[in-house]
């Protein structure tokens, strides 16, 4: 029996054709970010899920999105701007926006947008 190791991505010319587990690496990484996910290890999750979205895996974009973007909602202000638009990017890019539930998505998204804006409006100005 042999050991398969996960915590280094297989080469990118690799991705795609078929794992040790039958699975091509985007699926084998959206997993494993599910996995993290429903651990509570928000972190890890958002690295598996990146490392699937990047393997064009389906759905992957957005449940990446949606861990950042809890990321931001845990750290607050600090490092959520960020998180925050590295969530955006990674939902314009997995969502078809005419569906009701993207819309739903995309408008959750700028509210966030604007409570981050309205936090950085209420810190004060750095002396100079």
């Amino acid at each position: 029996m042999s050991v398969v190791r996960l915590s280094r991505p297989e080469p990118a010319e690799h991705r795609g054709l078929g794992g040790p587990c039958g699975g091509s690496w985007g699926e084998i990484a959206f997993g494993l970010g599910l996995l993290y996910e429903s651990e509570g290890d928000l972190d890890q999750a958002a690295r598996w899920f990146r490392q699937a979205a990047e393997s064009d895996r389906p759905g992957a974009a957005i449940r990446l999105s949606a861990v950042l973007n809890r990321l931001a909602d845990e750290r607050g202000a600090a490092g959520s701007e960020e998180l925050l638009a590295e969530a955006s990017r990674w939902l314009s890019e997995g969502l078809d926006t005419t569906r009701p539930d993207a819309i739903g998505m995309i408008t959750d998204m700028l509210d966030r947008h604007q409570r981050a804006a309205a936090r950085r409006g209420l810190e004060p100005a750095a002396a100079g």
